[in-house]
């Protein structure tokens, strides 16, 4: 077996694969979709938007803990290590059509430019469902804290930011076949064990440690926080029926 070298610390891949089961969790809780899942699962008694709520926190947490990671982690997952220049991005698109093209250590500049796309409209479908209502029974925690024009701002943000988000998830997954069976470039595979072949990655680009006690200090750190946050949120509001 060929030589391979550590390019993704597990704390990064971690928090890859439960933001993706995040997502998956708020779209399969979401109002529009508990009909659905309550078939799925046979439990008609559930109310699923509670749960909707916890995945929100959640996610909010994820991305928290990524923020901090993006300045404290291992090389390849810091963003002033990954995020491309202007030139260096019209470089590599210059070149992204071409099979035979050169792989990178980390994010490609096109793939860097997707992640910090994706992870700040996760923030804004997150951070907006805070402060929005349904106007009959559900409202965030945050909802009572702002006026009617900003809950209904947020509401707005909250419905149309998660359609171009379902654009822009269904992208990423087809940029990852494409480089699979066009390109050849396992980036899928390199997102769950961590590691690329020792001819894309020199000796002295690849990580030694995941940092993972530093990892666990943060992820206490963050949920410590969310829930100190949460606890401060104003009484519930008075939705009528």
């Amino acid at each position: 077996m060929a030589e391979r070298r550590l390019v993704w610390d597990l704390p990064l891949r971690a928090f890859h694969w439960l933001l993706v089961l995040g997502i998956l969790g708020l779209f399969m809780t979401a109002k529009a979709d508990a009909d659905w899942l309550s078939w799925l699962t046979g439990r008609f008694d559930v109310m699923w938007m509670p749960w909707h709520f916890r995945f929100g926190y959640f996610v909010i947490g994820l991305l928290l803990f990524r923020l901090i990671w993006g300045f404290v982690g291992p090389a390849h997952a810091r963003f002033s290590h990954f995020l491309p220049g202007p030139s260096a991005f019209l470089a590599y698109l210059r070149n992204v059509a071409k099979r035979d093209s050169k792989p990178s250590v980390g994010h490609n500049p096109m793939g860097a430019v997707m992640v910090v796309v994706l992870l700040l409209m996760v923030a804004a479908q997150a951070f907006s469902g805070l402060f929005t209502s349904d106007d009959i029974v559900w409202a965030g925690p945050f909802f009572p804290s702002v006026s009617a024009e900003m809950s209904t701002l947020a509401g707005s943000i909250h419905h149309r930011n998660f359609e171009i988000l379902q654009w822009l998830i269904g992208l990423h997954v087809l940029a990852i076949v494409v480089y699979k069976f066009y390109k050849r470039q396992p980036l899928l595979a390199a997102m769950i064990h961590g590691r690329k072949s020792a001819d894309v990655v020199p000796a002295d680009q690849q990580i030694s440690s995941s940092r993972l006690l530093l990892a666990v200090v943060i992820a206490l750190a963050v949920s410590g926080a969310i829930y100190w946050v949460l606890s401060q949120a104003p009484p519930p509001a008075e939705l009528s029926y």
